[in-house]
């Protein structure tokens, strides 16, 4: 029992330890800026040791040098209450709950359908034409941050835990200014493209801070899959849903 007990306290305080390092490091990121995230060192091992090379762009801006069409648009684009929740949208987060069920069940209906044998299943629903419902995040900028700066990029009940305590804490200690600042300069916009410096030179051959309205909605819609859009910039989809957050951004808040 003695023993139990000693593996529990120190399970406990390596936890502890953890979460103190955590705002220890949040903490700093007030005054400092953060040279890497988690995601990006991830990513530059990831691609170092698929490809043997690293092509990698970013320079970080301070908040005024960054267009602040583009930091409507991301709002718009991403996470329109920015400037009034917690750190946590919890309409949004029970809406896609709700979407990702009715797209869960539409896809147990549709196997449910397929029951002569597992060949047929197979070839009906890679039929052309079958399309599987797309599952949808809730998540805030705040929370993409708190995942970006200091997690991994396993998707567990734990590491979501996780995720909302740092994003607490990323609203406690720093201002939503500050937030939008550091998620403005670290955001992947493409395989070795992180931050807006770095995406409005690879995509535009111009500074953040000279972004027009189109061009800063245009980099928004990627930020959901910047890596597949940034293979098919010109595609017809990117230059509609542009246009409709271009029409948006008188509306979005900035802190």
């Amino acid at each position: 029992m003695k023993a139990f007990l000693r593996w529990v306290g120190l399970v406990l305080a390596a936890v502890l330890a953890l979460q103190l390092f955590f705002v220890a490091r949040i903490a700093a990121t007030a005054v400092l800026d953060p040279q890497s995230t988690a995601f990006e060192r991830s990513e530059a091992w990831r691609v170092l040791s698929e490809k043997g090379t690293l092509r990698w762009r970013q320079q970080w801006v301070a908040y005024p040098e960054i267009s602040d069409y583009l930091k409507r648009a991301v709002i718009a684009s991403e996470d329109d209450g920015f400037a009034y929740h917690d750190g946590v949208d919890w309409d949004a987060l029970e809406k896609a709950w709700q979407k990702n069920a009715k797209a869960e069940a539409q896809v147990a209906k549709f196997q449910a359908t397929q029951t002569q044998n597992s060949k047929k299943t197979v070839a009906a629903r890679n039929k052309p034409g079958v399309r599987q419902p797309k599952i949808v995040g809730g998540s805030t900028i705040t929370q993409q941050l708190a995942k970006n700066l200091l997690l991994s990029g396993e998707r567990t009940l734990l590491r979501k835990g996780q995720e909302f305590v740092l994003t607490l804490l990323l609203e406690g200690l720093l201002s939503k200014q500050r937030i939008l600042e550091i998620y403005l300069n670290n955001v992947e916009w493409g395989e070795g493209v992180f931050g807006a410096e770095a995406a409005a030179q690879h995509y535009f051959r111009k500074p953040a801070s000279r972004l027009s309205a189109y061009e800063a909605a245009r980099l928004a819609v990627m930020l959901p899959r910047p890596k597949y859009f940034e293979k098919i910039p010109n595609s017809s989809y990117i230059a509609g849903r542009a246009s409709v957050i271009a029409s948006r951004l008188s509306n979005a808040e900035l802190p």
